[in-house]
């Protein structure tokens, strides 16, 4: 298997159409995982939605995968990426069960944050994380994002507005010379 970047128990790669039947059973095997958090792709339409957001011009779309077997640990995603003076994204992320608490996630998302900021050439990504989702929040910490801010009623999942804290994680500054 080709990967993008690994490090640790994670390795990273685009999704194809291909893992179509893997991502979806992982999704569905982690559903009480995600609930209240997150509705992951979980049938092969919501699976080619998915493949198709994330393959526009301003989203990206990554695998963690489990180095060993390379079998599908989670998923990252950035959306809403803006070049110019602002370089940055919103991130997203989830593991998937048994992959939860093993650090696959967080292996995996810092393995997609290097990326984006040494190839992609992004200098922030912000993730938006419900204030209740301790598992997100430790692996922001873990990863060196900042608490910036709170948002109400930001986003609508599971059939409501959530409240979010907005976490940031920026590029180092280079060398000075």
């Amino acid at each position: 298997m080709r990967y993008l970047r690994s490090g640790g128990p994670a390795a990273i790669r685009r999704p194809r159409p291909g893992d179509v039947d893997e991502f979806v059973a992982a999704a569905k095997r982690s559903r009480d995982l995600h609930h209240p958090w997150l509705a992951a792709p979980a049938t092969p339409q919501e699976y080619d939605r998915y493949l198709r957001r994330i393959r526009r011009r301003d989203s990206a779309g990554y695998l963690i995968c489990d180095r060993a077997s390379g079998a599908i640990a989670g998923y990252v995603n950035i959306s809403g990426i803006v070049l110019g003076a602002l370089r940055g994204g919103y991130l997203g992320y989830a593991a998937f069960a048994p992959y939860s608490g093993t650090g696959h996630a967080s292996a995996g998302i810092a393995l997609v944050i290097d990326h984006a900021f040494t190839t992609a050439g992004l200098h922030r990504l912000e993730a938006n994380i419900q204030p209740g989702n301790e598992p997100s929040r430790r692996v922001a910490r873990k990863l060196g994002f900042r608490l910036e801010g709170f948002s109400p009623d930001y986003l609508f999942i599971d059939g409501a507005w959530r409240d979010h804290e907005r976490w940031a994680i920026t590029a180092p500054a280079p060398p000075s010379a």
